[in-house]
C-alpha cells in the first residue's frame, strides 16, 4: 500500500520551474500561494529531493494561523511530516526543512550514505535507509503509508518528480503555468531525469481542471491508469 501522491509546482510558459543556475523565480502571485498552503495543510506529509532542499532551503511549514489551527484540532500536527529524499544523506543539518516549524521530520537515504551523515540527521529527523545506490522510491512510499500517510504532496524538483512518474507512483499533477519565459537547455523542468525514448511509451495524463488564476493558469492532471490509490 501506498500514499495517494500528488506533484504540485509553478513553472513558467516555458515549463521552467527556475533558472539555469536553480535560482528561484516569482511565478506565481498571493493567491496561488494560498491555494498551496490550503493543500498543504490537508496533506499528511510534503516530499521534496535534496536539489531543492541544497537550491531553494525550504520550510514547508503552513503559514496560515487558521489552517494550523484545523490541523491542530483534528489531532494532527500544525504542520505535515517533511520528508527529504537524499540518498547520499547530504541534507545539511542547519537546513529549514529540518529546525523551522514543529513537526515529524523523515530523511530518506540509500545504502550509500555515510553512517556519520545518518547518525548526524538522526538527531533532527527520522531517517529511513532503503535501496542500495538510491532511494527506493516504492519502499519509502510504503513506509510513509505505514506511518500513516495517506496524502503524500511533491513539491519538486524535476529529479524526483521524474522518478517518481518514472515508476507509476504519482496520480495526479497540479501546475500553476505563469505569463513569464525563463528560457534555458539547463534549467530545470517539472520532469528531468533521464525521459523517456519514443519506442518506450509515454505517461498519460487526463485533464481534471483548468482555470485562470492570476496572470496564468492552473491546470489540474490525473494520471491515467488502471487502478490507483483514491484522493
Amino acid at each position: 500500500m501506498r500514499p495517494y501522491v500528488f506533484v504540485n509546482v509553478a513553472m513558467s510558459a516555458d515549463g521552467k520551474l527556475s533558472t539555469r543556475e536553480r535560482r528561484q523565480v516569482k511565478i506565481s502571485g498571493a493567491a496561488d500561494f494560498q491555494r498551496v498552503d490550503r493543500i498543504k495543510a490537508a496533506s499528511d506529509a510534503i516530499m521534496v529531493g535534496i536539489g531543492t532542499v541544497l537550491a531553494d532551503d525550504p520550510s514547508l511549514t503552513v503559514k496560515n494561523p487558521e489552517l494550523k489551527a484545523e490541523r491542530i484540532a483534528r489531532g494532527q500536527d500544525e504542520n505535515p511530516i517533511r520528508v527529504v529524499v537524499d540518498s547520499r544523506g547530504r541534507t545539511p543539518i542547519e537546513a529549514a526543512i529540518l529546525n523551522k516549524g514543529p513537526g515529524h521530520r523523515i530523511v530518506a537515504v540509500a545504502g550509500t550514505a555515510a553512517e556519520k551523515n545518518r547518525e548526524q540527521l538522526g538527531e533532527k529527523a527520522e531517517v529511513i535507509a532503503t535501496g542500495a545506490e538510491s532511494v527506493d522510491l516504492p519502499a519509502l512510499l510504503e513506509a510513509l503509508y505505514a506511518r500513516g500517510v495517506r496524502r503524500l504532496m511533491v513539491e519538486g524538483g524535476g529529479t524526483l518528480i521524474w522518478s517518481l512518474i518514472a515508476a507509476d507512483l504519482v496520480d495526479e499533477i497540479q501546475t500553476f503555468i505563469g505569463n513569464l519565459v525563463i528560457g534555458g537547455k539547463d534549467a530545470p523542468t517539472l520532469a528531468d531525469g533521464l525521459g523517456f525514448l519514443a519506442d518506450q511509451g509515454f505517461v498519460k495524463l487526463d485533464l481534471a481542471d483548468a482555470r485562470q488564476m492570476e496572470e496564468g493558469i492552473l491546470l489540474t492532471w490525473h494520471v491515467r491508469r488502471q487502478q490507483g490509490p483514491t484522493p
